[in-house]
């Protein structure tokens, strides 16, 4: 009889966000709109895989952040000092026959029950009910980018014109609600940092099990296996993104998303994966050798990386920039390169002419929340970037990554190294999310060695 298998411990689960928190900010979203606005904006539906068969649903982010509702098909419109009430809710109908096969739906009864919307409707009512709600407004705000906003809007429109001869004054223009938007989910709440330190939680559990689970023989489709295992075991909804485990060169593609190769025996690995929780996401790499140990050219580069990393989110505080770390990355990186003898020269000069980018062709940092690059603009305007404060959330992950060039030494072809933490910026500095999870050469050698 075969031994039972020792499984993971479960992590205590954080909170959810309150209702009261989401009319917070439906109600901030209001506060900045002019007198007689109104916001349109459509939750995300089902989405076709083959045939009859849909990919999982996973709700816009926009929608949820307003509300918390998790059902395809839904509209929100937002009416500043309507007396009737100023959320209103299209929902799905309920439908005994359709509940049967794919399980219950809230109703409008249960979306104003459950998530304290002020009025809602089913969607059968939608193409009376809109309009109405359209007529009389004189902006309207939605997401412009969103051609299913702009057509449902449309449709109401067209059809509310008979308002017009009711002496209702006409719509003055259409306006984005993004940038309004996004400017707020930029700034997280405690609420909301609880649940992406839980995702960070996840998915470094997940990263620690692949390391210890790795080994020559193995394929990198397995131990995406593990990660996403563990994503799921600990109650997150799946990945974030797509799971990178890139193998020996495979680790230089950027978005190497295969999984399909053998593991390197002698080679690193680089793992690119976040667990997704309650729709906040995780974000963490980790490069590691598949044998345990790092041999003395892959010490060398991955001691560069970390190096950089490491000063990078020591800088992060109150005002200073992405544009800051950026650079200060870019610096030691050049100065490891040129160190190692993959660069000649003096560091300014290869970073003015670039030559680094050969090694380093992409930023350091964005945005985490909602969605893995979150939203939020990195400027405040052309010229000046955005300062860091409070509540953001974003990630540091530098890393190298050297072509199988004729030029390159041929302990160093081939060898892709990144690595990535979550960190939130806090009143005084920062903390890292993602801590549970060792980069360190002699974390990573020890924790493999307990396989």
């Amino acid at each position: 009889m075969l031994p039972d298998p020792e499984l993971p411990t479960l992590l205590p689960r954080p909170p959810a966000i309150s209702v009261a928190e989401y009319r917070q900010r439906r109600d901030a979203l209001m506060a900045q709109l002019p007198d007689n606005a109104v916001v349109v904006l459509p939750g995300a539906g089902l989405m076709t895989r083959s045939r009859d068969s849909e990919f999982a649903f996973r709700q816009n982010s926009d929608f949820y952040y307003l509300t918390g509702i998790c059902e395809p098909d839904a509209l929100l419109v937002l009416l500043p000092g309507r007396v009737e009430g100023e959320s209103v809710v299209f929902c799905q109908d309920r439908d005994p026959t359709m509940e049967a096969w794919t399980g219950r739906r809230l109703g409008a009864a249960g979306v104003v029950a459950e998530y304290g919307i002020d009025q809602a409707f089913e969607n059968a009512d939608r193409d009376e009910r809109l309009p109405e709600l359209l007529a009389g407004r004189e902006l309207l705000y939605l997401p412009l980018d969103n051609g299913e906003a702009v057509a449902i809007a449309e449709d109401a429109l067209a059809a509310a014109q008979a308002g017009l001869r009711r002496g209702r004054p006409p719509l003055k223009g259409w306006l984005d609600i993004s940038p309004l938007l996004h400017a707020m989910r930029l700034i997280k709440s405690d609420a909301e940092i609880a649940l992406l330190s839980h995702a960070a939680l996840i998915s470094a559990h997940a990263h620690r099990r692949a390391m210890q689970v790795a080994r020559p023989g193995l394929s990198e489709f397995q131990l995406q296996a593990e990660l996403e295992h563990e994503f799921v075991w600990q109650g997150a909804s799946g990945p974030a993104y797509s799971t990178i485990v890139g193998s020996g060169a495979n680790a230089c593609v950027l978005h190497y998303i295969e999984n399909s190769a053998p593991l390197c025996e002698d080679g690193l690995v680089l793992i690119d994966a976040g667990a997704e929780f309650e729709l906040y996401a995780g974000d963490i790499t980790r490069t590691f050798p598949v044998a345990g140990r790092f041999d003395d050219a892959q010490r060398a580069l991955y001691q560069v990386v970390l190096d950089a990393q490491e000063r990078a989110v020591s800088a992060i505080q109150p005002g200073v920039t992405l544009v800051d770390i950026h650079q200060g990355v870019v610096h030691d990186l050049t100065a490891g390169l040129i160190k190692l003898g993959l660069l000649e020269g003096k560091v300014q000069a290869r970073i003015d002419d670039e030559s680094y980018r050969r090694f380093y062709l992409h930023s350091t940092s964005h945005w985490l929340g909602l969605d893995v690059h979150d939203v939020g603009t990195y400027k405040l305007n052309e010229q000046t970037p955005r300062p860091l404060v409070a509540g953001m959330v974003l990630t540091v992950e530098p890393g190298l990554y050297i072509p199988s060039d004729d030029d390159i030494p041929d302990a160093y072809q081939g060898i892709g190294i990144r690595i990535e933490d979550n960190v939130v910026v806090t009143n005084d500095g920062h903390a890292v999310l993602t801590a549970d999870v060792p980069k360190q050469i002699v974390e990573i050698e020890a924790l493999m060695a307990k396989k």
